[in-house]
């Protein structure tokens, strides 16, 4: 079955994946076509715009999964110009021009841009999934939680020691700012959060463990503040794990050289893998799967056709990808934007794509984050400050601004977090209480 508007012949915009990216270029594009020429169609398998930055704080139970995820089709409802679809991309039949979703339905394109992101990389151990989920999705971020809380109810109820200590350790594996992040908070979680909440065993004798194949954690910092942030964390009782990578996760626990630690709590953040969008336009990739675009984004020999975001990789003037981060991707977004819009009007592009690095942020936890931009840094409890007015800065609308000051603030001063909620559907993702 193919889809086509009937309302006019207009130019027709299909906008894959409504990410940073995908929004972004959706938006500006929406806003730019006042004499109604261009027909924009956005298609996302969830129905929601998700905040990824501040995933692993719903995953720890500091957030709910409300205060980081928008509706889709609420962003877009005042472009009448852009139909919003809940769909499945599943490839590009290149020969008509047409995306093709899991149902069948076939949707015809001028201009395609695929913003399908990335998912997770176990570097070729696909099973070690079921025992140490990512984070990317919702679902994801509830699961672990319901893992977390889950963990401390079954030790609450198990007479046995080994079996108890098992329930307490939670491994983490990745060094980058996820897994720090991620770390941190569940620290946090076990040494002040639940500490008043249980009776038959004090939960400041859970083990959290970081566990970097490499020499550093934050190995896209400078090494004083990945030096700062490991700090942050022993003095916060994570352990730091470094030089030696996982070669096994089971349900029992992970393999690090030749240890085994027992642990019934797995979080991966070790890598990422693109959406298999190369494979749909049969173009170059690098390892982890990303089309390698052009300098204006766009497919090679495909020049209708735009890749951005996580899906995409381009080097920068000193040879460095482009980083996967929301900054890049909406950088991404709003030039192709541009680069669409001239097309339009018959004038010349612009230039290649650059990136314009304004820094990086990652938190230890609370009162302690590092900031890097650059020509300045700051560690402690001044980057935590800026790091929270950053991100409050790009959270959507009024609204979620003030629930996640309200929600932060809440934990600055009590300790207490508010979205400690086990579903029955995280409980089963997470392991139901024995």
């Amino acid at each position: 079955m193919s889809r086509r508007s009937g309302r006019d012949p207009s130019h027709h915009v299909v906008v894959v994946g409504i990410g940073f990216g995908g929004l972004e270029v959706t938006h500006r594009l929406g806003r730019a076509d006042a004499n109604g020429g261009l027909r924009i169609t956005a298609i996302d398998r969830s129905n929601h715009h998700l905040f990824q930055p501040l995933l692993y704080q719903a995953a720890t139970a500091s957030l709910a999964p409300s205060e980081i995820a928008w509706p889709i089709r609420s962003l877009l409802r005042d472009y009448g110009n852009v139909t919003t679809l809940l769909g499945d991309v599943v490839g590009v039949d290149r020969e008509r021009n047409a995306v093709l979703l899991a149902d069948g339905d076939a949707i015809p394109f001028d201009t395609l841009i695929l913003a399908t992101g990335a998912g997770h990389a176990y570097f070729g151990h696909d099973e070690w999934e079921a025992y140490a989920p990512g984070l990317k999705t919702l679902d994801d971020a509830t699961g672990i939680r319901g893992k977390i809380l889950t963990a401390f109810e079954k030790a609450e109820r198990t007479a046995d020691e080994a079996e108890r200590e098992a329930l307490l350790t939670f491994a983490v594996i990745g060094g980058g700012p996820t897994g720090v992040e991620v770390a941190g908070m569940i620290a946090e979680l076990a040494h002040e959060t639940l500490r008043p909440d249980f009776r038959d065993f004090d939960t400041r004798k859970a083990r959290v463990i970081l566990i970097e194949a490499g020499p550093r954690i934050l190995s896209g910092f400078r090494e004083d503040l990945s030096t700062y942030a490991r700090t942050a964390l022993v003095n916060r009782s994570v352990e730091v794990m470094l030089g030696e990578p996982v070669s096994n996760c089971t349900a029992d626990g992970v393999q690090v050289g030749d240890r085994f630690i027992p642990a019934r709590t797995i979080v991966w953040a070790a890598g990422v893998s693109a959406s298999p969008a190369a494979q749909w336009l049969d173009a170059p990739a690098d390892r982890a799967g990303r089309v390698q675009v052009q300098p204006d984004l766009t497919v090679p020999d495909r020049p209708n056709i735009f890749v951005i975001g996580d899906t995409a990789t381009l080097a920068m003037p000193d040879g460095t990808p482009v980083p996967g981060i929301a900054p890049a991707a909406k950088q991404e977004g709003r030039y192709v934007a541009e680069v669409i819009e001239a097309r339009l009007r018959g004038q010349p592009a612009p230039g290649p794509f650059r990136y314009k690095d304004s820094g990086s942020l990652a938190t230890i936890g609370k009162r302690a984050a590092v900031v890097d931009f650059r020509r300045f840094s700051f560690t402690g409890w001044f980057a935590w400050w800026l790091w929270g007015i950053v991100h409050i800065y790009f959270l959507i609308g009024l609204r979620h601004r003030l629930k996640v000051i309200l929600s932060w603030l809440w934990i600055y001063f009590t300790g207490q977090r508010s979205a400690r909620l086990i579903t029955k559907a995280d409980a089963t993702r997470g392991g139901k209480p024995g």
